[in-house]
């Protein structure tokens, strides 16, 4: 009786594991698609604090190309950043890690400070490990609230679609927080 109820609790163990795994092959993803239009759309709530390093060792957004006028530019026009920076749950860099927000950003604008932004938040633990959500957008320094494109996604997150928001919350030469809050439809 006792390995009858072991071996039940490893299959039981085992099926949860599996039905928590997303499976991106293409056969998977087709069926996935062929149950779409019974779905209901989810809509799933994030804040969490982004961290961008831009001197020292710990560089995680260094410059990647500017023009020849990015120099003489007072808002840095034609600079392109390459980035890797961590996400967390609490503003200071060493509080729980949630994934990396990972991509580009350049200076479009020749009047005003402002970033264009193409990447990707990676969720890198708990239920959302391995999905994606990608962002585009762009965003002027003087607003106290940047709202960015949520234009798709991955794993838990396919065709998402929905806002992010974020709010400086500290700042110098070296170093920017960013306070996010995203909202998510998906399916």
């Amino acid at each position: 009786m006792e390995k009858q109820i072991v071996i039940g609790l490893i299959c039981l163990v085992l099926t949860i594991a599996t039905a928590a795994a997303i499976d991106k092959s293409p056969k998977a993803v087709e069926k996935w698609f062929k149950n779409l239009p019974y779905a209901n759309p989810k809509t799933t709530k994030f804040h969490f604090y982004f961290h961008e390093i831009f001197g020292g060792d710990n560089q995680t957004a260094p410059i990647i190309a500017q023009a020849n006028i990015t120099a003489q530019s007072p808002t840095f026009f034609g600079m392109l950043r390459m980035f890797d920076n961590p996400l967390t749950v609490g503003p200071d860099p060493n509080s729980k890690q949630v994934g990396r927000a990972q991509g580009i950003h350049g200076s479009p604008s020749l009047s005003e400070l402002a970033l264009f932004f193409n990447f990707n938040f990676v969720f890198t633990n708990g239920p959302y490990n391995g999905s994606t959500v990608s962002v585009m957008g762009r965003v002027a320094e003087s607003q106290e609230y940047r709202e960015l494109s949520i234009i798709g996604g991955s794993g838990v997150f396919r065709l998402a679609k929905g806002v992010a928001t974020g709010k400086t919350y500290f700042s110098n030469d070296k170093l920017v927080i960013v306070e996010y809050n995203l909202i998510i439809i998906h399916y």
